[in-house]
């Protein structure tokens, strides 16, 4: 939806929401006290109900226009109409249709389409575009501080493994790093001494900057609060899991025999050694992080079931096992390619799930185990990356925002 005027509606208000419940609630950024009939706002000349969802029900809710609805079955129009522009000039029009927390009758789910589709890549093999990139930073930002109504997590969960890379870096870039909400493919390709500051083993491809952040548009993409939001659904709970557990496999699989990076160069003559990086020091971080986001997954799941917000754990797992896609293995073999992001989470899987599902630190010890034999890893080594794993994973389990 371009400012100015689009096919698919704009909206300049927003609904009173519900009470606040659960230790991730945050204070609401958008507030407006509805009154006990329906409401209709016009803006470029399109109107948008709000409607009660049910005659016993005093909050209003937000109705997807027809000519929204549209986009859910046109990605490339989709991707049109929520593009915030380089310069997040149009970042109103995202909001103004996703940040809503009562949606009326399969809206919601609606809106999940339209942005699985306007984010994600045209097919296996293809790379993001700088469109599509900045299209995933506006979604993220429009649903900062949003209570996602019912059906909508799915579909944004989807965006979030499509771009499982970028979502995993957010604390490492900060706004000194970045200039804009999107990263050109020439950022992603090594320099002369190895080294790629967005990360190993990537595609020449757009890439989302979540990190950043623009006070002037009002631009904020918290993808930690956001996997916490989206942590709450078990459909987009198991999506988020797939996708991680995904990208360590891909990741092992282009370890060296060492667990190095296979594109380490060794420090120059003249470089300070003491602040030399070894063919470790990287393959280190990244599955540590990895293990970081599977173990705020289980610490939210578990938070979740205290305060109440999952009222039935047994109910939460079992819809997660239904969702769960199966286990990845690495190859047994070093691999050097490098698929786009897009690929990385929807890659085939090697079988069913074993053992306990929701225990995180089981399903990544198998992994790592398995690839660790394969490749005849030095058993030190492997110990080595083995605790880092374990210790990551801990860590998240404690620590509270």
């Amino acid at each position: 939806m371009r400012d100015g005027g689009s096919s698919s509606g704009e909206v300049d208000g927003t609904v009173d929401e519900p009470a606040e419940a659960g230790r991730f609630q945050r204070l609401r950024k958008h507030r407006l006290l509805a009154s006990g009939v329906a409401v209709v706002v016009l803006a470029a000349g399109v109107a948008i109900p709000l409607a009660f969802a049910d005659s016993d029900d005093i909050e209003p809710c937000w109705r997807l226009p027809a000519s929204a609805r549209a986009l859910a079955d046109n990605p490339g129009a989709a991707a049109r109409a929520l593009d915030p522009g380089e310069d997040l000039a149009r970042l109103g029009s995202a909001k103004r249709l996703l940040a809503h927390e009562k949606v009326c009758g399969d809206g919601a789910r609606v809106l999940g389409r339209i942005v699985d589709g306007a984010t994600r890549s045209t097919g296996p093999g293809r790379p993001h575009t700088m469109a599509q990139a900045r299209t995933a930073y506006a979604v993220a930002s429009a649903l900062d501080g949003i209570e996602l109504p019912a059906g909508l997590a799915p579909g944004v969960a989807r965006m979030v493994a499509e771009y499982v890379v970028d979502a995993g870096r957010d604390d490492s870039l900060h706004d000194d790093d970045l200039s804009g909400p999107a990263l050109p493919p020439e950022e992603a390709r090594l320099d002369e001494t190895g080294w790629v500051w967005l990360g190993r083993f990537l595609a020449p491809e757009a890439h989302a900057a979540f990190g950043y952040a623009d006070r002037s548009a009002d631009a904020d993409a918290d993808i930690e609060e956001l996997v916490a939001e989206l942590a709450k659904d078990p459909q987009a709970f198991a999506i988020l899991y797939d996708a991680e557990r995904a990208y360590l496999a891909y990741y092992l699989e282009r370890l060296t025999a060492q667990g190095g990076d296979p594109a380490h160069r060794p420090t120059r003559r003249g470089l300070d050694a003491r602040y030399a990086s070894k063919a470790t020091t990287w393959t280190d971080n990244d599955p540590e992080d990895v293990a970081d986001r599977i173990g705020d997954l289980m610490k939210f799941r578990a938070d979740y079931t205290r305060d109440g917000t999952i009222p039935g754990l047994a109910a939460f797992d079992a819809s997660v096992h239904e969702h769960i896609r199966g286990t990845f293995r690495p190859a047994p073999v070093q691999l050097n390619t490098r698929p786009p992001m897009g690929d990385i989470a929807g890659r085939p899987v090697a079988g069913p799930v074993r053992g306990d599902l929701m225990n995180g630190r089981h399903q990544m010890f198998t992994v790592l185990d398995d690839w660790a034999k394969k490749r005849k890893v030095p058993p030190k080594r492997a110990a080595a990356m083995r605790q880092l794993l374990d210790d990551a994973y801990v860590r998240a389990l404690w620590l509270r925002f």
